[in-house]
């Protein structure tokens, strides 16, 4: 079993900057993709970024390419989401998720995740 744990929402005005660090517990940390995913009111959950095992290997949304940042610390068991230049349009919950062997272009698929933190609220006032 694993679990996620993300922290470090809030508020902040545009153009601003928070990090979002998602702690792990359970099976191998470095073995597995790690992922993060947003859900704003009224929309449907969508990928932001995925980070390999290793940290070696990123993936990103258009939306967020050149503004976020993913890092991890497997000696930690912690993943880091580092978001520059925010936008309103970045107002949403966010979530971290565990993908175990993924890889390639289903890191953007949500449902390829085992398991799922319980979500951050971020908010960006204009």
């Amino acid at each position: 079993q694993v679990q996620l744990v993300e922290s470090g929402g809030g508020l902040v005005q545009a153009g601003g900057s928070l990090r979002l660090p998602c702690a792990a517990s359970g099976r191998t940390f470095s073995g597995s993709v790690m992922g993060w995913f947003r859900q704003a009111p009224g929309k449907e959950r969508e990928f932001v970024g995925a980070i390999s095992g290793s940290g070696g290997r990123t993936y990103y949304a258009e939306s967020v390419k050149g503004r976020f940042t993913l890092t991890r610390d497997n000696a930690k068991n912690t993943m880091y989401l580092q978001m520059n230049s925010l936008k309103p349009e970045d107002t949403a919950v966010y979530y971290c998720a565990e993908g175990g062997a993924i890889s390639g272009t289903v890191v953007t698929v949500g449902s390829r995740y085992d398991y799922w933190g319980q979500g951050t609220q971020v908010t960006v006032s204009s």
